[in-house]
Parts: structure tokens; sequence; C-alpha cells
């Protein structure tokens, strides 16, 4: 375990009809409120009503940036920097998921960044500050209303950036279960296998002496795995989308990863994918994440091994570590069949004529993965796996 220091700033608002603190949260950072949020749907399941009551009660002038995109686009982020500063919007509140928060990151900074956003986002200059922003969640996946981190498409480009500030912590989040139950079967699906994804992300990591983080990511996985079913028999079960959102949140805020750094290199595979093709991240990951484990099985047999027999409840008796763990890994691909998650790009009619150009973009700024360094080679050949 390495030396580290633990910090998260985001006041967590968790449970049913606490979206009324926003009278008491948003005050506090001024009256001029840019409502960011993307393509509708919370004005069909009422909670954009909602919101700009609540924000009328308090008396704020309401700015809008609607259209935030699934995979959102730097250009969007222009849009809203550029809003920000001509009306002098003290306060940014984001509503609905990870994409609409990432977005809000990204215009939080650029409002106080003179040049393009993109420099951040592709670490050419460092955020020193950002404009104050809060959350209303509606999708639990990607745990961004809880940390610092964002992902940033560039479709001029062709080219999809995760990048983090501590500037960029929401001041609050609004978890209320309710919001979710709307979600489509086949988006709830995407975030289930992101938040997996998240947790894979740490367990993998080339550090000893783990044992209670390891315990912690095994029961959130087990956790997903057996409320997933249920939750897609009913889709507004309130207990089962508050257990889903709760382990949304917890996957990545930083509870999980203290003392190591995660692998991350399959996040950078997918995004390469999801630049190239706009495919949804999630069904990217259910793809990619089972052929980056068989890849990678070599690299610490007893790891998978570990993981099969923990979480998937494989029986190890009488087989190598390496026969555990593959069978820990078609345990998982069963899991997300079962759930209706892709296995296959070709699900996408993706075919293999652009893999060298989605191994290049994976490769700018150089070899990835912490669990295990991948060359060019190592992406292409999960590229390969996964057609």
């Amino acid at each position: 375990m390495e030396n580290f220091t633990y910090w998260n700033p985001t006041k967590l608002i968790f449970g049913s009809n606490q979206l009324e603190q926003l009278k008491t949260e948003i005050p506090q950072y001024g009256k001029k409120v840019l409502l960011v949020y993307g393509g509708g749907s919370i004005k069909r399941n009422g909670l954009y009503g909602r919101v700009v009551n609540y924000l009328e009660e308090i008396n704020a002038e309401i700015f809008e940036l609607s259209g935030v995109e699934p995979n959102p686009r730097i250009s969007t982020v222009r849009k809203g920097v550029e809003i920000c500063k001509k009306e002098g919007i003290e306060f940014i509140l984001a509503v609905g998921g990870g994409s609409v928060i990432d977005c809000t990151k990204a215009i939080a900074a650029g409002v106080k960044y003179e040049g393009d956003p993109w420099d951040f986002v592709i670490k050419n200059a460092k955020v020193k500050e950002a404009l104050p922003f809060g959350t209303v969640l509606t999708l639990a996946a990607t745990g961004s209303e809880m940390n610092s981190g964002s992902v940033i498409t560039n479709w001029e480009l062709n080219e999809k950036r995760a990048w983090s500030s501590p500037a960029v912590f929401p001041k609050f989040s609004i978890l209320e279960p309710e919001n979710t139950y709307t979600v489509p079967r086949d988006q709830t699906v995407f975030g289930i296998v992101d938040i997996m994804s998240h947790v894979f992300e740490h367990y993998f990591h080339p550090e000893e002496n783990t044992p209670f983080q390891d315990r912690m990511c095994e029961s959130l996985l087990i956790t997903v795995m057996e409320a997933a079913p249920k939750l897609l028999e009913n889709l507004e079960s309130y207990e089962h989308r508050s257990t889903i959102l709760y382990c949304g949140t917890m996957a990545l805020n930083g509870m999980l990863s203290m003392g190591f750094r995660g692998d991350w290199a399959t996040h950078k595979i997918e995004h390469a994918v999801s630049a190239v093709y706009d495919i949804p991240h999630g069904g990217g990951l259910a793809i990619l994440f089972p052929n980056w484990m068989k890849h990678n099985l070599k690299v610490k047999p007893e790891r998978f091994k570990q993981l099969a027999f923990r979480v998937f409840g494989v029986n190890p008796e009488g087989k190598t570590d390496e026969e555990v763990g593959l069978e820990g890994i078609e345990k998982l691909r069963e899991f997300w069949n079962s759930i209706g998650a892709p296995a296959r790009l070709a699900d996408y009619g993706i075919d293999d004529s652009k893999l060298e150009e989605m191994a290049d973009k994976v490769m700018l700024e150089g070899e990835i993965g912490n669990f295990k360094k991948l060359t060019r080679e190592d992406i292409l050949a999960i590229y390969r796996a996964s057609l």
C-alpha cells in the first residue's frame, strides 16, 4: 500500500425528497444560476419544473444550457463558458447524468481561464480555479457527482479525453433515487456496467497489502450483481434504484482506491472507440473489459483467481490460478450478457477498418495501464479479440 491523503469536499445529499435543499445550498454562492441539462428527459419527468420552482423561490436569475450530449463535446463546453462570461454567472447547476456533470466541470473551469478549455482537457494548461457548481443526479453510472474527474470529446478531432482537477469537485450533489425511475432499461444496464468497470479498474493494481480495499471492491461488486437483476425486473423499485445509485457514487469517489493507483487502461481503450463511433460508454466497456482481463490474465493470475473465487463463486479445487481466473472472466461475461449488455463490437456494426486509428488515439499519451503497461500491439490485440 502506498502513502496517501484522502480529501473529498463534496457534500452528498442522498434520499427521497431532498431536492428542496437547493434552497439552502445555492444561496451560499450567488443568484445568477446557469442550469445545464441534456436532451429534455428532465422536462418530461417533471424534474425540470421542480428545480425551476425551487430556484424561483430563492429569487435566482436562471439561464440555461440544454442539449448536452451523451459523450459531452468541447463545442458545448465552449457555449457554456460563453454564457457564463457574458451573463456573469455565479453558480452552475448540473441536472442530469455523468455527461451533464462532466460538461459542467469543464465549463466551470473554462470560465476562469482565458484560453480554450480544450487546453486543460489535453493537459496543455492547469486548472487553477473554477466557478462553483452543484449537481442533481439522474443516472447511476459515472460517479462524477462526487469526484474531480471529467471526460470530454472533441468531435472535430475524434478525440475523447479524461482529465481532472481538485478545483472541480461539486460543492454538493443531490441524489434522489426517484429521479432515476425513468432511465430506460438499456441506459440502466450501461450504468451498471460502468459502475462495475470502475471497481475493476481499482481492483487491478500493482500494489501489495491492500486487503481492506480488496474487500470493499468485492462487496460493492457483489451488491451490484445482486441488485441489478431485481432492478431490471422493476425499474421503479426505490429499494434497488437507491442501492445502485449509492454504489455508483461509492465506486468512484476515492473511497475504494486509497493507497494505490488503479489500472484505467480499459477506459482509455473504450474512449477511443466512442470517440470514433459515438457508442454508449457502458456498452463499450461491456465489450472490452473481459477481453482486457483475458489479455492480462498471466500478469498476476492469483489476482484474477481471488476475484473469481470471492465475487463469482468459482470453485478453485484442482485448478490452476489461471484456470480459476479464466472461469471468473467467463462468469462476468455471462452476467453482463444476462442483463442485456453487448458482447462484441459487431453489436454496434463496428468492424476492423478503424482499429489502427483507434489504437493511435489510445497511444497519444504513450503507454497506458498501471496493472501492466500496454503497447500499441496489446491494444490492437484487445480490439481484435472484441470484434
